[in-house]
Protein backbone atom coordinates (compact mmCIF):
# COMPACT_ATOMS: atom_id res chain seq x y z
CA UNK A 1 0.00 0.00 0.00
CA UNK A 2 2.68 2.39 0.94
CA UNK A 3 4.33 2.88 -2.86
CA UNK A 4 0.88 3.71 -4.07
CA UNK A 5 0.89 6.50 -1.88
CA UNK A 6 4.00 8.12 -2.56
CA UNK A 7 4.49 10.06 -5.80
CA UNK A 8 6.28 9.78 -8.54
CA UNK A 9 9.20 11.75 -9.95
CA UNK A 10 10.57 11.30 -13.97
CA UNK A 11 14.28 11.81 -13.95
CA UNK A 12 16.37 12.43 -17.03
CA UNK A 13 18.05 9.36 -18.35
CA UNK A 14 20.54 10.97 -21.14
CA UNK A 15 22.16 10.01 -23.16
CA UNK A 16 20.72 6.39 -23.62
CA UNK A 17 21.04 6.76 -27.92
CA UNK A 18 22.33 8.56 -30.35
CA UNK A 19 21.92 11.69 -30.64
CA UNK A 20 23.49 12.91 -27.47
CA UNK A 21 21.25 15.90 -27.27
CA UNK A 22 17.69 13.50 -26.42
CA UNK A 23 16.62 12.76 -23.18
CA UNK A 24 14.35 9.64 -22.28
CA UNK A 25 12.89 9.62 -18.85
CA UNK A 26 12.70 6.88 -15.98
CA UNK A 27 9.80 7.49 -13.62
CA UNK A 28 10.70 6.63 -10.16
CA UNK A 29 9.33 6.79 -6.74
CA UNK A 30 10.13 9.49 -5.17
CA UNK A 31 11.43 8.50 -1.84
CA UNK A 32 13.26 11.41 -1.22
CA UNK A 33 9.96 13.45 0.10
CA UNK A 34 9.60 12.61 3.67
CA UNK A 35 7.00 12.97 6.03
CA UNK A 36 8.13 13.95 9.53
CA UNK A 37 6.68 12.86 12.42
CA UNK A 38 6.83 15.15 15.54
CA UNK A 39 8.72 14.05 18.21
CA UNK A 40 6.55 15.16 21.13
CA UNK A 41 3.46 13.24 19.58
CA UNK A 42 4.30 10.57 21.43
CA UNK A 43 3.84 12.30 24.75
CA UNK A 44 0.28 12.14 23.72
CA UNK A 45 -1.13 8.97 24.85
CA UNK A 46 -4.78 9.87 23.62
CA UNK A 47 -2.94 9.20 19.63
CA UNK A 48 -0.62 6.07 20.79
CA UNK A 49 -0.05 3.00 22.54
CA UNK A 50 2.96 1.33 24.07
CA UNK A 51 3.94 -2.07 22.76
CA UNK A 52 6.49 -4.26 23.14
CA UNK A 53 7.06 -6.48 20.10
CA UNK A 54 7.44 -9.80 21.22
CA UNK A 55 9.98 -12.79 19.23
CA UNK A 56 8.99 -14.04 15.78
CA UNK A 57 6.88 -11.08 15.52
CA UNK A 58 6.63 -8.87 12.09
CA UNK A 59 5.30 -5.31 11.27
CA UNK A 60 3.08 -7.09 9.28
CA UNK A 61 1.48 -9.44 11.67
CA UNK A 62 1.13 -6.44 14.23
CA UNK A 63 -0.72 -4.30 11.83
CA UNK A 64 -3.08 -7.02 11.27
CA UNK A 65 -3.34 -7.73 14.92
CA UNK A 66 -3.99 -4.10 15.79
CA UNK A 67 -5.54 -2.58 12.65
CA UNK A 68 -6.87 -5.71 10.85
CA UNK A 69 -4.82 -5.63 7.94
CA UNK A 70 -1.27 -6.21 7.28
CA UNK A 71 -1.07 -3.39 4.63
CA UNK A 72 -0.71 -0.85 7.44
CA UNK A 73 2.58 -1.95 8.59
CA UNK A 74 4.26 1.33 7.12
CA UNK A 75 2.03 3.20 9.17
CA UNK A 76 4.35 1.66 11.90
CA UNK A 77 7.30 1.95 9.96
CA UNK A 78 6.72 5.84 9.56
CA UNK A 79 5.81 6.56 13.03
CA UNK A 80 8.38 5.01 14.42
CA UNK A 81 11.21 5.69 11.70
CA UNK A 82 12.02 2.27 11.29
CA UNK A 83 13.82 2.86 7.53
CA UNK A 84 14.76 -0.66 7.49
CA UNK A 85 12.65 -2.71 9.66
CA UNK A 86 14.65 -5.59 8.52
CA UNK A 87 17.43 -4.09 11.00
CA UNK A 88 15.45 -2.08 13.34
CA UNK A 89 12.97 -4.74 14.91
CA UNK A 90 14.41 -7.28 17.95
CA UNK A 91 16.31 -10.08 16.79
CA UNK A 92 14.91 -13.58 18.25
CA UNK A 93 17.61 -15.19 20.90
CA UNK A 94 18.79 -17.60 17.76
CA UNK A 95 19.08 -14.83 15.80
CA UNK A 96 20.74 -12.55 17.93
CA UNK A 97 23.32 -15.40 19.06
CA UNK A 98 24.47 -15.77 15.24
CA UNK A 99 24.78 -11.83 14.99
CA UNK A 100 27.31 -11.89 18.12
CA UNK A 101 29.36 -14.68 17.35
CA UNK A 102 29.41 -13.20 13.52
CA UNK A 103 30.53 -9.81 14.85
CA UNK A 104 32.73 -10.97 17.89
CA UNK A 105 34.01 -14.38 16.73
CA UNK A 106 36.22 -15.73 19.89
CA UNK A 107 35.36 -13.05 21.83
CA UNK A 108 31.63 -12.99 21.68
CA UNK A 109 30.72 -14.08 25.50
CA UNK A 110 33.84 -13.37 27.39
CA UNK A 111 35.19 -10.22 25.48
CA UNK A 112 34.27 -6.98 27.52
CA UNK A 113 32.34 -4.54 25.44
CA UNK A 114 32.79 -1.64 28.23
CA UNK A 115 32.12 -0.93 31.95
CA UNK A 116 29.02 0.95 33.26
CA UNK A 117 29.32 2.16 37.17
CA UNK A 118 27.29 0.86 39.95
CA UNK A 119 25.43 3.67 42.17
CA UNK A 120 27.51 5.03 45.32
CA UNK A 121 25.48 7.05 47.57
CA UNK A 122 26.66 9.07 50.94
CA UNK A 123 25.51 7.92 54.15
CA UNK A 124 22.23 10.10 53.85
CA UNK A 125 21.02 8.29 50.50
CA UNK A 126 22.68 10.80 48.46
CA UNK A 127 24.05 9.56 45.10
CA UNK A 128 27.66 10.26 44.48
CA UNK A 129 28.07 8.02 41.77
CA UNK A 130 24.57 7.62 39.26
CA UNK A 131 24.09 4.01 37.81
CA UNK A 132 24.85 2.73 34.35
CA UNK A 133 27.17 5.32 33.57
CA UNK A 134 29.55 4.05 30.82
CA UNK A 135 33.63 4.17 32.34
CA UNK A 136 36.91 2.72 30.71
CA UNK A 137 39.01 0.21 32.18
CA UNK A 138 41.62 2.57 33.84
CA UNK A 139 38.61 3.68 36.01
CA UNK A 140 37.69 0.12 36.36
CA UNK A 141 41.49 -0.89 38.10
CA UNK A 142 41.36 2.26 39.66
CA UNK A 143 40.75 3.69 43.03
CA UNK A 144 38.28 6.55 43.83
CA UNK A 145 37.56 8.63 46.65
CA UNK A 146 33.92 9.84 47.81
CA UNK A 147 33.08 11.51 50.81
CA UNK A 148 30.27 9.58 51.81
CA UNK A 149 29.11 12.35 54.86
CA UNK A 150 30.93 10.59 57.35
CA UNK A 151 34.94 10.71 55.53
CA UNK A 152 36.60 10.27 52.37
CA UNK A 153 36.33 6.90 51.83
CA UNK A 154 38.88 5.20 48.82
CA UNK A 155 36.17 2.51 46.63
CA UNK A 156 38.00 0.14 43.99
CA UNK A 157 36.58 0.73 40.21
CA UNK A 158 36.24 -3.14 40.58
CA UNK A 159 33.86 -2.28 43.44
CA UNK A 160 31.93 0.26 41.92
CA UNK A 161 31.63 -0.80 38.22
CA UNK A 162 30.57 -3.66 36.26
CA UNK A 163 32.27 -5.67 33.19
CA UNK A 164 29.85 -5.68 30.25
CA UNK A 165 30.31 -8.14 28.24
CA UNK A 166 30.34 -7.74 24.25
CA UNK A 167 27.19 -10.52 24.73
CA UNK A 168 25.62 -8.53 27.63
CA UNK A 169 25.97 -5.08 25.92
CA UNK A 170 24.34 -6.32 22.43
CA UNK A 171 21.30 -8.42 23.99
CA UNK A 172 20.46 -4.56 25.75
CA UNK A 173 20.94 -3.11 22.05
CA UNK A 174 18.41 -5.27 20.74
CA UNK A 175 15.63 -5.02 23.95
CA UNK A 176 15.89 -1.26 22.89
CA UNK A 177 13.99 -2.06 19.76
CA UNK A 178 11.61 -3.88 21.63
CA UNK A 179 9.10 -0.21 22.62
CA UNK A 180 7.38 0.66 19.69
CA UNK A 181 4.34 3.08 19.27
CA UNK A 182 1.44 2.02 17.69
CA UNK A 183 -1.62 4.79 16.77
CA UNK A 184 -4.80 4.00 17.90
CA UNK A 185 -6.68 2.23 15.14
CA UNK A 186 -9.63 4.53 15.42
CA UNK A 187 -6.90 8.02 14.19
CA UNK A 188 -6.16 5.31 11.44
CA UNK A 189 -7.93 6.45 8.76
CA UNK A 190 -7.10 10.58 9.57
CA UNK A 191 -3.27 9.64 9.46
CA UNK A 192 -3.35 8.10 6.17
CA UNK A 193 -5.37 10.69 4.66
CA UNK A 194 -2.93 13.54 6.21
CA UNK A 195 0.21 11.25 4.32
CA UNK A 196 -1.74 11.16 0.95
CA UNK A 197 -2.34 14.76 1.18
CA UNK A 198 1.35 15.67 2.18
CA UNK A 199 2.47 13.13 -0.76
CA UNK A 200 0.79 15.02 -3.34
CA UNK A 201 2.71 17.76 -5.46
CA UNK A 202 1.70 21.42 -5.90
CA UNK A 203 2.05 23.62 -8.61
CA UNK A 204 5.40 24.02 -9.84
CA UNK A 205 7.99 24.66 -12.84
CA UNK A 206 8.41 20.74 -12.50
CA UNK A 207 4.79 19.56 -12.09
CA UNK A 208 3.09 17.75 -14.31
CA UNK A 209 0.65 16.11 -11.85
CA UNK A 210 -0.21 16.33 -7.90
CA UNK A 211 1.28 12.33 -8.47
CA UNK A 212 4.31 12.80 -10.88
CA UNK A 213 6.81 15.93 -11.82
CA UNK A 214 9.89 15.87 -13.81
CA UNK A 215 13.23 16.91 -13.34
CA UNK A 216 16.16 17.26 -15.25
CA UNK A 217 18.60 15.72 -13.34
CA UNK A 218 20.03 12.70 -14.81
CA UNK A 219 20.41 8.98 -13.22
Amino acid sequence: MLFSLIPDIEYSKSPISYPFSESDYVIAKNFFRGFEIDENIFDYAVYFDKYVIQDGERLDTIAYQFYNDVTYDWVIAITNKLVNPGYDLPLGDNALRTYIEEKYGDDAYSGIHHYETEEVKDINGAVLQPLGLVVDEKYHTSLHEFNNGAGVVSLPGSQISTAITNYDHEVKENEKHREIYLLKPDLLHVFVSNFKKSNKYTDSTDYVSTTLKKTNSTI
